[in-house]
């Protein structure tokens, strides 16, 4: 069998010593043995040549040349010697502790997470050498875990100075020009169910019956938010450069700012909001009869949790129904319509991935007190399935267009 001389691809290292590099446009991965290394590290883009191909195998291969280093920065546990320290990595991927000679530990001692800068990449046998830029805090220290996440992901946690500039100059309200050539449902009972520590409230549905009682209007609503975030604006290449809001154990590390994510992007109660509406109107069978799409203005009449609906659906908790009494009725007809949805779906041959989900939760210091099951409820079903219905009939749109 001919071999290609050399391939190019992306290294991923094994916690157990080997590793694979992965070929653009091929279907199998490359598996490398740690003494055909040749000094790669984790994320490095690399030169490799094959060396076996068994038939029914996977093929091995040889790293020739490190072409680009993935990796510039490490977080991890220090620890000092009496003339140098060492960096042992978060990530077991990173094979090799980095070695930190005295004058570059920054003051760091036994027990500090640190970030580490990589001065040498470990060639000829030797270790990776690095400086420290950061101490992060004691490895007890609350909030170092979660930190030690951020960093090690290099996730971007400000942003810059020019994307909060355009940020701020965003309205604070909706205007009369805004509205202009919209679909006006403010009038519609609506609201968002949400949980309770949410913050930007991104979706909202409403409910109602058709005029002859058979047939359901339901709308699921999305904040514009591109109604904010001009294209190639320096907002819309921070959003792609971010890619997606993180949630961590502790904290929201959001893909747009403040301002707009919890301000004029979040559809809050009793406020004039821009939306993205998907109206179906569904027929006792689950089907959807008629359909569309279009800019709207919403106002929500409550920001709901998932708890609070539970309570009045599936508890008959008379003092929460009391509370939002006039919102009752929609709640009964939502889960009417949720259950057909659902029933529907799974003749069609739907799969309910209904896996255990835990939460953890953290007292003011941020340690960790409980992890909780997080479980879904008859509210939280809701949502799942008035969504999927929205994801698939907007599917189903572009698909015929």
């Amino acid at each position: 069998m001919l071999f290609r001389s050399q391939l190019r691809g992306m290294f991923q290292a094994n916690a157990r010593g080997f590793g694979f590099v992965t070929v653009e446009g091929e279907s199998e991965d490359i598996f490398i043995s740690e003494d055909d290394m040749n000094g790669a590290m984790q994320g490095d883009e690399v030169e490799v040549v094959i060396t076996k191909a068994p038939e029914g195998k996977r093929r091995e291969g040889k790293i020739t040349k490190i072409v680009q280093r993935g990796t510039q920065r490490i977080v991890g546990y220090y620890q000092s010697r009496k003339n140098f320290g060492f960096v042992v990595p978060d990530n077991e991927r990173f094979l090799q502790d980095i070695f930190v000679p005295a004058e570059r530990s920054k003051g760091a001692v036994t027990g500090h997470k640190v970030v580490v800068e990589l001065t040498s990449y470990g060639e000829n046998g030797k270790k990776p050498e690095g400086k420290i830029v950061e101490i992060l805090g004691h490895v007890t220290d609350p909030g170092v875990d979660i930190l030690s996440i951020v960093k090690g992901y290099d996730l971007p946690t400000e942003f810059p100075e020019k994307v909060l500039n355009q940020a701020e100059r965003v309205a604070k309200a909706v205007t009369t020009a805004d509205m202009a050539g919209r679909k006006d449902v403010r009038s519609w009972q609506t609201v968002t169910i949400d949980g309770e520590d949410a913050k930007d409230l991104d979706d909202a549905v409403s409910l109602t019956r058709t005029e002859d009682g058979k047939n359901w209007i339901l709308g699921v609503h999305i904040a514009d938010v591109a109604n904010y975030v001009q294209e190639r604006s320096a907002l819309d290449r921070e959003a792609l450069h971010r890619g997606t809001s993180v949630y961590l154990a502790d904290r929201v590390i959001p893909m747009l700012p403040h301002r707009l994510s919890n301000g004029i992007c979040s559809l809050n109660a009793g406020v004039d909001r821009l939306a993205m509406s998907c109206i179906m109107t569904v027929d006792a069978k689950g089907d959807v009869i008629d359909h569309e799409i279009c800019e709207s203005v919403i106002r929500v009449n409550e920001r709901m949790s998932y708890t609070s609906v539970k309570k009045i659906l599936e508890d008959h908790d008379e003092e929460e129904t009391t509370r939002y009494i006039d919102l009752v009725p929609m709640f009964e007809e939502m889960e009417q319509l949720a259950g057909i949805l659902r029933n529907r779906r799974h003749q069609r041959g739907s799969i309910d991935f209904d896996f255990p989900e835990s939460k953890i939760m953290l007292d003011e210091e941020g340690h960790p007190m409980e992890i909780r099951s997080y479980d879904r409820n008859v509210a939280t079903k809701i949502i799942e399935d008035f969504m999927l219905l929205a994801n698939e009939t907007v599917a189903e749109e572009y698909y015929w267009r």
